[in-house]
């Protein structure tokens, strides 16, 4: 199995198991009298089924991750570290952007108070852009050898 069909399982596990959870607390209570429309425990044990099917691919998956590379010296769970710190960073300089971009504000009282920017807006969004493009093109990167690498058996 590829490690993008494992990837695939296990968000579709994880779907799975929210939507387990779902309709058992749906059937846990009723109205005197009347019958659930599905047995709770039983759903519970279905739940603890793919619960453990689940971490068998998330223990595989992270051993794939560790021990594969995207090029030498970079192995898939570096790679996608830095990813996730290219697109955390993309949105703190937007954030940034966006702050010094409030409306232009007075407040009247006692004393009249302008606000005026702080920081270079257009510098920052064009950072961010050049953080995102980066981000996706590793991503891109990653998506190929998701389809390339072998997942690891247990």
């Amino acid at each position: 199995m590829k490690l993008a069909e494992a990837l695939i399982e296990r968000a579709n596990l994880q779907k799975r198991l929210d939507a387990l959870k779902e309709r058992m607390t749906a059937n846990a209570r009723i109205a005197e009298g009347d019958t659930p429309a599905e047995d709770a425990m039983a759903l519970l044990a279905e739940y603890e089924r793919s619960a453990a099917v689940l971490l068998d691919y998330i223990r595989r998956i992270n051993v794939t991750n560790l021990s594969a590379h995207l090029e030498p010296g970079v192995s898939l769970m570096n790679a996608i570290a830095q990813r996730d710190i290219l697109r955390k960073r993309q949105q703190a300089y937007l954030a940034l952007a966006n702050a010094a971009m409030g409306a232009a504000q007075r407040v009247y009282g006692q004393v009249e108070v302008r606000y005026q920017r702080v920081v270079d807006v257009a510098a920052l969004r064009r950072q961010a852009d050049e953080l995102a493009l980066a981000a996706r093109e590793l991503d891109t990167r990653l998506q190929a050898a998701n389809w390339s690498v072998e997942l690891v058996e247990a």
